[in-house]
């Protein structure tokens, strides 16, 4: 669907989309941050909603939540993501979100370490915190990082948390004590904001409308 997409501003940036009409994208409920009047939110489900542009063309703007950047992303069956749990901003219809990987993780403010699964066909936009840095994992390859580093993966990357054999005090608090495992084959984008993310998304806890469905992320990690 030829959906026009800008990225407006550089520290915390706002992804405008612009429909004609009849075209229509998929956001969270209420996500978004402005619209012109001639677009349509129609709720759906799993605290999704459509914007569409009924008799004329129009503008949709989301913002992001917090200083860092946007990525859009081509979704086929072919090539599936992962992504921290707020990361999701928008989609062409045909992408669907669901719960791609939920494991307990060791922390007084949030049971769950959850990272969503983009799937079906179409454009995505996900919305990362902070610097953003890509590596490439081949078969095999392995890399760890603390849970909040993880930004965006391929569903094809093996998601595995392990714990670390003697208690660590660290700035990041108890959960430092756990980290992720990625393995390849696939890309990684790290994030470079993991507490300011992990805050913002145990504000955002009560809020959260993740559909519940669970799932391995990936084949399992080897140990």
């Amino acid at each position: 669907m030829p959906v026009h997409d800008q990225l407006l501003g550089a520290t915390q940036p706002v992804l405008s989309i612009s429909l004609e009409p009849g075209e229509s994208i998929v956001a969270a409920t209420g996500e978004f941050a402005w619209m012109t009047d001639c677009i349509q939110m129609t709720a759906g489900h799993s605290g999704m909603s459509a914007y569409t542009a009924k008799a004329a063309a129009g503008t949709v703007a989301f913002a992001s939540r917090l200083p860092g950047a946007i990525i859009c992303v081509e979704v086929t069956q072919g090539r599936e993501f992962l992504v921290h749990r707020r990361g999701f901003l928008a989609g062409t219809p045909g992408v669907q979100v669901s719960t791609g990987f939920r494991q307990p993780l060791r922390t007084g403010g949030m049971a769950d370490f959850i990272l969503q699964r983009i799937s079906g066909a179409g454009r995505a936009w996900v919305e990362l915190s902070g610097d953003v840095v890509r590596r490439d994992l081949e078969t095999g390859a392995s890399l760890r990082t603390h849970p909040w580093h993880i930004g965006m993966s391929d569903a094809s990357v093996a998601v595995q948390l392990a714990e670390l054999d003697e208690p660590a005090d660290s700035e990041f608090g108890h959960d430092a004590r756990q980290f992720a495992v990625l393995s390849g084959p696939g890309s990684v984008w790290l994030q470079s904001m993991p507490w300011l993310a992990e805050s913002h998304h145990r504000n955002r806890e009560t809020a959260d409308h993740v559909p519940a469905a669970e799932g391995a992320a990936g084949p399992a990690a080897p140990r």
